[in-house]
């Protein structure tokens, strides 16, 4: 599902080089740095541990049961977010992770959620529609009013919450949206977020003459970070580079490529002497724990409370954000979120401090890699960036043949980045395979005059999908998305 800032005075940019060069060795077994404490996986570096204990205020036995659940709760999540289709009204976990619910609109579907191990919570409002409000709010976000902080959908409520310092113009912003006032919560509240931006200099990578923002995750070719940090074309210093693309508001979304002699990695800065491995970035659910790390306040954890959250900031209103209780100072801004080994988002702001506490946002990772074609490295080394030479089999007997590799939660756009046109009306057909015991989909886009759309998809929990879409003619791309899993794919299509 695809959604789409310096503080010092409120300038904007941010510090801190998250991403350290450090060589992983190929070795068999437990990676290096993993936890070794009982009953926590392998593969959760022990600083993680170590600071959900500290923030959360865990003990170790704590800690592995909750990721524990975490775990289990994002797998029935996956499961069931395709099996109930537009059933489906979100997910949650209790806050001490030991209970998962989820909410269906369709109270004969409860026996399927129970078979997974999670609640069922019958609600009057899909995901879907309370996404469909939320969006509505987002398309007045230049008409919402300064005392206004934000919204989110409160999945747990059926409720899109909107934040307000003045309830009065929160009515009235609700009802220019002509939104069902029911499907409404107005909450007081005394945010004030800002951007998380810098100007003084540190260890970090600097912007042009001096500011600095933090690093967020590495990817084939560069890093990505947030967008407000630096306009298109701008150039950084420690890792070299120069912006090459960049958006805020609206996203809050940027990527940076690095000159030769910068090396990215799959690696998050524990600001613990230490680094902590980025294995993927599968989404976590609501609720689950999550640590960010930035070059002021260094690492610190929390919980997520809401996703596609907008919030709006001087700047204007950034949209489809991770809304967490994690704390981040001026200085934070562009830095990693991670839920154990899973890359996240990057920060984009909030309100607050790491004395008292706060709100952050985070700029989702996986819709910056969707939106640039980019691929996140993991440790033990760089996927690779051209077409596999032995793809998997089993999409045959289309006019057209591509293939690739994507890791987990990563998509690309075919053919080849680009897209096709069709002079006539007919069939556009497609297939997609990937890994055995992987999930991948398949969407067929239409160029519709100003954006593309979706007019097709195959998104069953499986590693291959198929699409039929009888179309007029015009322009044409597919789009490929690793949803579970990751490695080769080959995608066959035809069309008229």
């Amino acid at each position: 599902m695809d959604r789409q800032i310096r503080i010092a005075t409120l300038v904007a940019v941010t510090t801190a080089g998250l991403v350290a060069a450090v060589t992983i060795p190929a070795l068999a077994g437990q990676r290096p740095g993993g936890s070794a404490q009982p009953g926590i996986p392998a593969d959760i570096s022990p600083q993680v541990v170590e600071a959900l204990k500290r923030d959360l205020k865990l003990d170790g036995a704590a800690v592995a049961a909750r990721l524990a659940s975490e775990a289990k709760a994002a797998k029935a999540d996956h499961q069931l977010r395709k099996t109930l289709k537009d059933s489906y009204g979100g997910a949650w976990l209790s806050p001490d992770a030991t209970k998962f619910t989820i909410a269906v609109t369709d109270a004969a579907q409860a026996a399927e959620v129970a078979k997974t191990g999670a609640e069922a919570k019958v609600v009057s409002r899909s995901l879907a529609q309370l996404d469909a409000i939320k969006d509505g709010l987002d398309g007045l976000a230049a008409k919402a009013p300064k005392t206004i902080p934000g919204w989110y959908v409160d999945v747990a409520s059926n409720q899109v919450v909107v934040l307000a310092r003045s309830k009065t113009d929160a009515a009235e912003f609700v009802k220019l949206a002509k939104a069902d006032p029911s499907a409404v919560r107005i909450e007081q509240s005394n945010e004030d977020p800002r951007p998380f931006i810098d100007v003084i200099g540190g260890n970090a990578y600097y912007i042009g003459s001096g500011t600095r923002c933090s690093v967020g995750f590495s990817v084939n070719g560069g890093f990505v970070t947030a967008g407000h940090c630096g306009s298109n074309g701008a150039t950084t210093t420690q890792p070299s580079g120069q912006f090459a693309g960049s958006s805020f508001p609206g996203n809050d979304y940027a990527w940076v490529r690095v000159n030769a002699g910068n090396t990215p990695r799959g690696l998050v800065n524990n600001y613990a002497g230490g680094t902590v491995a980025v294995a993927g970035s599968t989404d976590a659910a609501i609720g689950a724990s999550v640590c960010r790390s930035g070059s002021t306040t260094g690492w610190h954890c929390g919980t997520i409370q809401a996703r596609n959250a907008s919030v709006t900031y001087p700047q204007g209103t950034v949209s489809g954000l991770i809304r967490t209780n994690v704390c981040a100072e001026p200085g934070d801004s562009g830095g990693s979120l991670i839920a154990g080994n899973q890359a996240q988002g990057v920060t984009s702001g909030g309100s607050g401090n790491c004395s008292s506490g706060g709100t952050t946002y985070f700029q989702p990772v996986n819709e910056i890699l969707q939106v640039y074609s980019l691929t996140l490295v993991t440790s033990g080394g760089t996927p690779p960036t051209t077409p596999p030479t032995t793809p998997p089999t089993g999409c045959s007997g289309h006019e057209f043949t591509v293939g690739g590799s994507l890791s987990s939660g990563g998509s690309a756009y075919q053919p080849n980045n680009s897209y096709y046109y069709s002079s006539a009306s007919g069939t556009h057909r497609a297939c997609v395979v990937g890994p055995s015991g992987t999930d991948f989909d398949l969407y067929l886009q239409k160029w519709n005059g100003s954006a593309w759309a979706n007019v097709a998809s195959g998104t069953t929990p499986s590693n291959q999908e198929t699409v039929s879409y009888n179309g007029t003619a015009g322009y044409y791309r597919y789009r490929v998305l690793a949803y579970s899993g990751g490695g080769n794919y080959t995608l066959g299509y035809s069309n008229p």
